[in-house]
């Protein structure tokens, strides 16, 4: 584990009292969530969250110091272990404790993260109303705003209308280009591919597959800057999803191993089973039928102990076609 030099002095500071110490471990779990080490980050929170199926220990801390504990405990319990419900009420206790408090940026911030517990369930209504309230208080161009716009365009892909994503993506280009994080930089450039990937496969414009693959590249640039391996591997899978898509199985296949190997060192089962998903539509389309259903097997597997239902959806989808 490699800490910010600065910050690690800090750490080992013995005159560092328990509300310090809670505050600096936050912040050192937020650096390494931005990186997708989410394990690295319960690992510094352990202290003060040594198991991750129970609450964190925020007895005798400061209610805002609390809040953020509970606010970074529930970040990290959706990504890693895919509990969305855990996940929010951690959140949901953390945006109390703010809203008590008055702290604007940090409600906003909570409804942002609160948001995409509910985006990954597929109950869009209800992140676009928090994403719509935290935007309301983001006034000013921050990371914060560029990560709540990112998020609602996602909502938009998926709920509403792909052309209204296209469109508030565009139109907030500006705020990307401003923000100095590679990591969002690398998600508006990821998430923008994906939009005109799914423009593409509407029948949209033909150079919008091209754009969707520049889109792409971009996007695997700001990751490999960020060294936010998780979302490179992410961008992997949805190469190897567009080159199936026009017949270029030897490169799709190139890509999702790819991704493989990367999410198999973070021990991510959740995205490999959509890397099997994917695999196994290429599978299909190739005609091999026994490969895909090996592959959409392992992905039903994983998925049904999960709370992804529309993942799971696809991967039974794509197992009853090689069945």
């Amino acid at each position: 584990m490699t800490l910010p030099a600065s910050l690690l002095r800090e750490l080992v500071n013995p005159n560092l009292d328990v509300g310090g110490r809670a505050e600096l471990c936050c912040k050192l779990a937020k650096e390494f969530e931005n990186k997708g080490e989410y394990e690295e980050a319960r690992e510094i929170l352990s202290g003060l969250w040594p198991r991750i199926d129970q609450r964190p220990r925020v007895k005798g801390l400061e209610p805002d110091i609390a809040a953020e504990v509970l606010l970074r405990a529930g970040v990290l319990i959706g990504w890693i272990a895919s509990d969305q419900e855990q996940a929010k009420d951690f959140i949901t206790e953390s945006l109390t404790i703010f809203e008590s408090r008055k702290y604007k940026k940090k409600i906003a911030e909570a409804q942002t993260e609160l948001a995409l517990c509910y985006l990954r369930i597929g109950e869009y209504d209800n992140a676009s109303d928090l994403l719509q309230l935290a935007l309301t208080e983001l006034t000013i161009d921050s990371e914060l705003k560029a990560k709540a716009v990112l998020r609602s365009c996602i909502v938009k892909r998926h709920a509403s209308s792909v052309t209204e994503a296209l469109a508030s993506l565009t139109n907030n280009e500006p705020l990307f280009q401003r923000v100095n994080n590679q990591t969002l930089k690398g998600c508006f450039h990821q998430t923008l591919g994906d939009v005109l990937e799914n423009l593409w496969a509407s029948d949209g414009p033909k150079d919008y597959l091209d754009r969707a693959l520049i889109e792409y590249a971009a996007a695997s640039h700001h990751f490999e800057l960020a060294q936010h391996r998780c979302y490179l591997a992410n961008v992997e899978n949805n190469l190897g999803f567009l080159l199936y898509k026009v017949n270029q199985f030897e490169d799709a296949h190139e890509h999702l191993n790819r991704a493989r190997r990367i999410f198999t060192s973070l021990k991510d089962r959740i995205a490999l089973a959509q890397v099997d998903e994917t695999r196994a539509r290429v599978f299909l389309k190739e005609k091999r039928d026994a490969d895909a259903e090996r592959a959409a097997r392992s992905s039903v597997r994983t998925l049904e102990s999960s709370d992804r239902p529309s993942l799971l959806a696809e991967a039974l989808k794509r197992h009853g076609m090689a069945f």
